[in-house]
């Protein structure tokens, strides 16, 4: 891996906003590549124990923006972290891991191919801890705020009610940040979180493009980044996925309509690369 790096906030495009917010870091540590010029950047941050449902969204939303020229920023944590850290590699993005400890040693330990991989296709690794410094339990709530101070703004996809990721909310809040949750399942301990954001004033995170039109509103985005369902019964049947419907049987139910015109459905958005089998008569969105 690259050498670790000094600088001050000021140095860095991308870092210069951090001299604005509460408690600026009086330094920074970095290992790989800062943008010269300051893109528009994104904080997805959530549970470290996601749903199925969890996954999937923190991906989709994580690659969308990517691909757009959004760069991602998250804390290379278990769950949510790291599946926005590989959805922004995998759209062939740009994405930043903000860590809690000094740079000399990957935290968790298991995410070091992954911090590896950030550095490798021109991303970085962050830390305001000098070379030595492990983190302590407290780092991490601090680490928060250079994450959500990083970010033009901030996501939340899966929280508990009461989770630190919604330290990282709070920061976002003292920063003058927009904050953007993803709505979920009324029944779901995962979306409890979020939920309660939206509840409280935080915009619906629907799609990637909701946070583009406010990012760039100018630039005209693609319709959708991944593929439309094309009759009112394949939208049912995809909206009703995109909730956390995985069930066949279920999403036959709640389709309201005979079985025949169901499979068909089904069927053409298979074809279509639209869904796809889990098994066990479980589906998921590609």
């Amino acid at each position: 891996m690259r050498k670790i790096k000094q600088f001050t906030s000021d140095e860095s495009a991308l870092t210069s906003v951090l001299k604005t917010i509460p408690s600026p870091p009086n330094s920074l540590y970095s290992i790989g590549y800062l943008p010269e010029n300051r893109p528009p950047c994104v904080a997805i941050v959530g549970t470290r124990k996601p749903t199925t449902y969890g996954r999937e969204v923190s991906y989709r939303f994580a690659y969308d923006l990517a691909k757009a020229g959004i760069c991602v920023i998250s804390g290379l944590a278990f769950g949510v972290d790291a599946i926005a850290h590989r959805g922004a590699l995998d759209a062939n993005g740009t994405t930043i891991a903000v860590l809690a400890g000094g740079l000399h040693r990957i935290y968790p330990v298991a995410h070091e191919n992954l911090a590896q991989e950030i550095v490798r296709s021109g991303g970085a690794l962050l830390s305001e801890k000098a070379p030595g410094e492990d983190a302590r339990r407290y780092d991490f709530l601090a680490r928060n705020r250079l994450v959500s101070g990083l970010a033009d703004i901030i996501i939340v996809t899966e929280a508990a009610e009461k989770s630190g990721t919604l330290s990282t909310v709070a920061h976002a809040i003292e920063q003058n940040k927009e904050v953007f949750a993803v709505p979920g399942p009324i029944t779901s301990v995962m979306s409890i979180g979020p939920n309660r954001l939206i509840q409280q004033g935080a915009s619906p995170a629907l799609e990637a493009r909701d946070i583009l039109q406010r990012l760039i509103p100018n630039k005209p985005t693609q319709q959708h980044l991944f593929p439309e369902a094309k009759t009112p019964l394949e939208q049912t049947i995809t909206s009703l996925i995109a909730t956390g419907v995985r069930d066949g049987d279920e999403l036959l139910q709640r389709s309201n309509v005979d079985a025949s015109q169901f499979l068909q459905a089904m069927t053409m958005l298979e074809i279509n690369d639209i869904i796809k089998p889990l098994g066990g008569n479980q589906w998921t969105l590609q």
